[in-house]
């Protein structure tokens, strides 16, 4: 899940973990499409302490037949994993949780509370959080070079999972046959790996008796402007009004007037003046926007920094008084950026922009300006040895996913939320300094597994109304209008949930943790559902495990 322009989500916050060193615009080009990362609360356990960490040998290469991963490997790797069997009881399923384009360290949480949790007591099951290859210690090759970036794919990781699920042996149930089919498997995961699941379940079902695909983007594509569609369509509308005009305003001179000197004006006003490119300058003043899809309905895990902006551009007051000394700049800008009209009501959002901006992202950059907020440095791409793990995101963006968020891609009859300088050549820009991809992602290698459409037999669709990656998702309708709203069955739920963002079933509260107010009753009736037509379909393999069956596990009838 489930961008490029400040990439990492999906897919999704974030979700990827930095070890070797990355300037600030690069980082949140890679953090941009990520999922986000649910950060350790204060008053829990460190869940590290709790659930030891395993790794299961897994072939390198599941598809010696297909040139795209030649030369072909015969080795195998370390995928790693987590579990927790303290409510199994016999008959019970495997519900595994695919951690996506992050370190399985950063989902262990959700062993403790969360759906994950929720789902393995409710079904005396086993739950599981499975590392995706190329990420955290799961890496099949000695370095990250683009040669040993091949074995990056979906399918790959796929087949791992599937490799997984009829391979494992679990600590202390040795003794146990715990792998499918002759043991009922459920997967779940949130944006790029509710995707991942949605795939799982059509291409293995066999292995995988059901899935839930949780804010799955499951239609890959290249050119993502309608990402911002819904922050455009649910975010407070005066704060997008403000977005909308005073980013035309950026875009009228850097794409209009094309002065020298009125760009200059409007980079020094924004404490930018050292920021060569503008497109570079263009993403760093939009730095606002993308905290939207870290919001969270557990206030412990939500991000505010979004309301934050909003809250100072739509403020009818200058709430950093050290930009007053800028209104006479702010008024040029303003009328050579065509709202003359306007000046008077504009002023003040536009000051608040500033000193929001200089508050929250300039005040930590060290160093020069170009060094923290430039992208058009090859020599920052350069590294690729195994601690740049970094490239993995960006890799399967520029092979397989595309999701680049581009302002540039917005109808003309319509103001982008970001600049339209913001575009392809930009937020591809990655692809071509790190792996020398010049051409669009192969998204067909995505799509051919449904897109929009995708469905299957005991496949959840559960995403959310105010997630910027639901143009990407199942429930794309209104946003995509290739997209068809289903009827939500018990064999085939599709459930969106209301305003509610990234993924917000994933996580939840301990007993005594919970109020009146928290969790909110959308979460609370989403998660009943969830244990509901999962334990409908427990029974459903529970009958059938006790009939003689002349079909294949997971076909809903006989061939």
């Amino acid at each position: 899940m489930v961008k490029l322009g400040a990439l990492c989500a999906l897919l999704g916050m974030v979700g990827a973990s930095f070890v070797a060193p990355l300037n600030a615009a690069i980082e949140r080009r890679v953090r941009r499409t990520t999922i986000p990362r649910h950060e350790l609360q204060k008053r829990d356990t460190d869940p590290s302490l709790l659930y030891p960490a395993y790794n299961l040998s897994v072939p390198i290469d599941h598809f010696h037949n297909d040139s795209l991963y030649e030369p072909h490997i015969h080795g195998r790797f370390h995928l790693r994993y987590w579990f927790d069997a303290q409510y199994y009881k016999a008959g019970g399923p495997v519900i595994v949780l695919q951690s996506g384009e992050t370190s399985g360290e950063d989902r262990l949480g959700f062993l403790q509370k969360g759906l994950l949790h929720d789902l393995a007591k409710a079904t005396n099951g086993i739950g599981v959080v499975l590392e995706h290859r190329y990420y955290g210690t799961s890496f099949p090759v000695p370095d990250l070079t683009t040669e040993n970036m091949r074995f990056l794919s979906t399918d790959q990781a796929l087949a791992d999972e599937v490799f997984f699920a009829q391979n494992v042996k679990f600590h202390g149930l040795e003794h146990l046959d715990l792998t499918a089919p002759n043991t009922a498997y459920i997967g779940y995961g949130g944006s790029y790996a509710g995707a991942f699941n949605a795939f799982l379940r059509k291409l293995y079902p066999d292995v995988f008796w059901g899935t839930i695909s949780s804010s799955g983007v499951v239609e890959a594509i290249w050119d993502y402007w309608a990402y911002f569609e819904p922050i455009r369509v649910y975010a407070d509308q005066k704060c997008i009004e403000f977005d909308q005009k005073i980013t035309n305003v950026v875009d009228k001179i850097l794409i209009g007037l094309k002065d020298p000197a009125t760009t200059a004006e409007l980079k020094g006003v924004f404490g930018l003046a050292n920021v060569t490119y503008d497109d570079d300058f263009a993403q760093v003043i939009a730095s606002g926007l993308d905290a939207w899809q870290n919001k969270n309905w557990d206030p412990a895990l939500n991000d505010p920094t979004f309301d934050n902006w909003c809250s100072a551009i739509t403020n009818s007051s200058i709430v950093y008084s050290d930009t007053e000394s800028l209104k006479p700049k702010v008024h040029d800008l303003l009328k050579k950026g065509g709202y003359s009209h306007e000046v008077d009501r504009l002023t003040t959002p536009f000051l608040n922009w500033i000193g929001w901006l200089y508050e929250n992202v300039i005040s930590s950059c060290q160093g020069t300006q170009d060094s923290c907020y430039g992208t058009h440095n090859p020599a920052n791409y350069a590294q690729d040895d195994i601690t740049a793990s970094w490239r993995s995101w960006p890799y399967q963006v520029c092979t397989q996913w595309g999701f680049l968020q581009t302002g540039s891609g917005v109808p003309a009859n319509q103001l982008p939320l970001i600049s339209r300088t913001n575009d392809i050549a930009y937020e591809s820009i990655i692809c071509k300094y790190a792996f020398n991809i010049t051409t669009p992602a192969n998204v067909t290698a995505i799509n051919k597994y449904g897109g929009f459409g995708i469905s299957y037999p005991r496949l959840a669709i559960i995403d959310g109304e105010w997630d910027p990656w639901r143009p990407a998702t199942p429930h794309a309708s209104p946003f995509n209008t290739t997209a068809e709203n289903r009827t939500s069955t018990v064999d085939e739920p599709f459930i969106l949930i209301g305003d509610a963002v990234h993924h917000w079933d994933e996580n939840d509260l301990f007993a005594n943790e919970t109020t009146s107010s928290l969790p909110p009753k959308t979460i609370v009736d989403v998660h009943a559902k969830e244990i509901s037509f999962v334990l409908s379909w427990m029974a459903e393999w529970k009958q059938q495990k006790r009939e003689v069956t002349p079909f294949r596990y997971g076909m809903s009838k006989p061939l």
